[in-house]
């Protein structure tokens, strides 16, 4: 998320199934030999080419129908710069766009669940004025 009078968010498309052409947050399995920490900043990188290295836990994401391709608990975390950046596509990610936090898209799984704790998260930080 930026830091930005309207905060801007970070999407990519998604380019295969489930919910091929929906817009949803960076993402996708752990390693074996990484963090979730390590993970988040690996995938945000791999689908979107964006390289962060401070990141805050958003929370933990596990209801049983959220993936329709199995059991997936998802960890959030919230990254932030100064302004968008340039981002490409990449990986499995069909586009990354930013997008105002006034005008979303309709996003794919779980992920307005995540966005709305998103939000209060970066409301807190910014209440401390640590963001």
């Amino acid at each position: 998320m930026t830091k930005e009078a309207t905060p801007h968010v970070l999407l990519i498309e998604r380019g295969f199934e489930p919910f091929k052409g929906r817009w949803a947050f960076p993402g996708g399995f752990m390693n074996m030999d990484e963090t979730a920490e390590q993970c988040a900043i690996r995938e945000l990188e791999e689908e979107t080419g964006l390289k962060v290295s401070s990141i805050r836990q958003i929370g933990a994401y596990s209801k049983v129908d959220r993936d329709p391709r199995g059991r997936t608990i998802t960890v959030a975390y919230l990254a932030t710069i100064d302004a968008p950046a340039e981002v490409h596509g990449q990986d499995d990610a069909a586009k990354a766009e930013w997008f105002p936090i006034d005008k979303l898209p309709p996003l794919a799984f779980d992920h307005d669940d995540i966005m709305k704790d998103a939000l209060a998260l970066y409301s807190r930080l910014l209440d401390k004025r640590s963001v």
